[in-house]
């Protein structure tokens, strides 16, 4: 559980309970309150392994890089239209009358 401050309860030894008929799960043992940041880099360690972690941070720079190019100008496309859409005719509700006849 993540709450809007960045933090999350985290327990040592948490114990789980559950009683499947009831859909009834609870989970106690003591817990603080610590920052996201602090128990990321701990989770992706247990989780993925050093190697992931190092494949993911080099993956992490580069789209940050990519979103900061593209925040950069856009280039002018002056003389090139948009020929997907057809131009509205101003009488455009005569021509489908005159289809069904």
């Amino acid at each position: 559980m993540i709450k809007d401050a960045g933090t999350a309860p985290y327990s040592n030894n948490p114990k789980f309970h559950a009683s499947l008929s009831t859909n009834t799960f609870a989970i106690t043992g003591h817990a603080e309150t610590k920052a996201i940041t602090k128990m990321l880099t701990g989770i992706l360690l247990s989780q993925l392994g050093a190697d992931s972690l190092t494949n993911d941070r080099k993956l992490a720079e580069q789209f940050q890089q990519q979103v900061l190019d593209s925040k950069g100008p856009k280039p002018d496309n002056t003389g090139e239209e948009d020929d997907d859409a057809p131009d509205i005719v101003e009488k455009f509700n005569e021509a489908s009358k005159n289809e069904s006849n």
